[in-house]
């Protein structure tokens, strides 16, 4: 059944390829995790967002329409399939003015101008060297900023999500709660002030 269960869930193979966003994507799982009821609490009006490995976009969308004209979600990935798919999205819902595409590379994943609030949302297991990639993130996070992490429970063990919080600690991030999202293990976490 390990074996199995590591197919289907894409374990020891790297990113997540663009042809499984649907399963990702979809009204059913909106019903479980609606993105705006869970991005509500850290988004607000003319925010600055970074969505790190946004697939095509399912929480980029709603969070477009929370910053509003006067905010900017920039959408990171490394890959460029899921980049055009999110502008496709981003035009159809009218909001591709308020989205930033950025183009991630292996060893950078943002390297613009600081941001409010940082969403890594089921993808920080698909990093090969998490530290590097929480300080990077720590780097571009305004002193008042806030980073969801979230991980599925599927896929990722509460011990290694415990490791993952270790990191991002070291890293320069504190932890202040660990919010309740279905089939998610979640942390928030702040900049630790020098």
């Amino acid at each position: 059944m390990g074996k199995f269960a590591d197919l289907i869930f894409f374990r020891r193979h790297g990113l997540c390829p663009r042809w499984m966003c649907f399963t990702f994507d979809n009204v059913l799982r909106r019903l479980v995790q609606n993105p705006d009821r869970i991005i509500r609490p850290y988004v607000g009006a003319g925010d600055r967002v970074l969505d790190v490995g946004p697939g095509i976009g399912y929480f980029t969308i709603p969070i477009a329409g929370r910053v509003g004209s006067e905010g900017r979600v920039i959408a990171a990935d490394i890959q460029e399939s899921m980049l055009h798919g999110i502008a496709r999205r981003a035009e159809r819902a009218g909001v591709r003015g308020r989205v930033e595409l950025y183009r991630s590379r292996p060893d950078e994943i943002y390297s613009g101008d600081p941001v409010d609030f940082i969403l890594v949302f089921w993808m920080a297991h698909e990093v090969p060297d998490q530290q590097r990639f929480f300080a990077q993130l720590q780097g571009v996070l305004k002193s008042d900023g806030r980073f969801l992490l979230v991980e599925p429970k599927m896929h990722v063990s509460r011990a290694q999500f415990e490791t993952a919080i270790t990191m991002a600690q070291k890293a320069g991030f504190r932890l202040t709660d660990r919010p309740d999202i279905p089939l998610s293990l979640a942390a928030l976490l702040v900049p630790v002030m020098p």
